[in-house]
């Protein structure tokens, strides 16, 4: 009985299957068009930076978490803390990765970096990344602008207090290039 039953079911999928996909628009998509600078230039487009420093806080985040969860005896806290010598070889690793996994999409008109840690909200059905080419390059040499700047060892304090505290370090504030706060120009005499 359950044989019989078996070729009228399958032939209503297809026909359920077929009609459906006659009933939608057809899905495009386009790369999108880069700039000059977003092409050549060696550094990270402006529009952009808030979206690289991202990605690099959640790349170091994630890094250091990844070793503190290898450690085999917590302190007597109860928590993983990673030697100097560790947590700073790791931020290296981070900031000396391919980046790989990131490139540029253009949702709604508006280019965005995107990749793990780079949720934007509600995605598009479809959608073209352009990675590799100059992304890999200029989200290393973030990293690396940022460890220099900050130092790894109050990068690694900062990781001890969350994800959050991290990205806000790195890209917040009133200098971070995620603030809300319009660039101060200085007029040249």
């Amino acid at each position: 009985m359950r044989l019989s039953l078996l070729p009228p079911l399958l032939l209503l999928g297809a026909w359920a299957i077929a009609g459906g996909l006659g009933d939608r628009a057809p899905l495009t998509a386009s790369a999108p068009q880069l700039d000059d600078e977003e092409k050549y230039s060696a550094h990270m487009p402006a529009h952009l930076r808030c979206d690289a420093c991202r990605a690099v806080a959640y790349q170091m985040w994630k890094h250091l978490a990844k070793a503190e969860a290898q450690l085999q005896t917590p302190d007597s806290r109860g928590r993983r803390e990673l030697r100097e010598s560790i947590y700073t070889d790791v931020l290296d690793r981070s900031c000396s990765q391919n980046w790989q996994d990131y490139g540029v999409q253009e949702v709604n008109q508006v280019k965005r970096l995107t990749g793990p840690g780079l949720s934007q909200g509600q995605e598009p059905s479809i959608s073209v990344m352009v990675t590799g080419g100059p992304w890999p390059l200029r989200l290393s040499r973030t990293c690396l602008h940022y460890l220099g700047e900050f130092g790894e060892d109050q990068i690694y304090e900062t990781h001890r207090q969350g994800q959050g505290a991290l990205e806000a370090l790195l890209c917040a504030g009133i200098q971070g290039v995620c603030s809300d706060a319009l660039p101060v120009t200085q007029e040249e005499l």
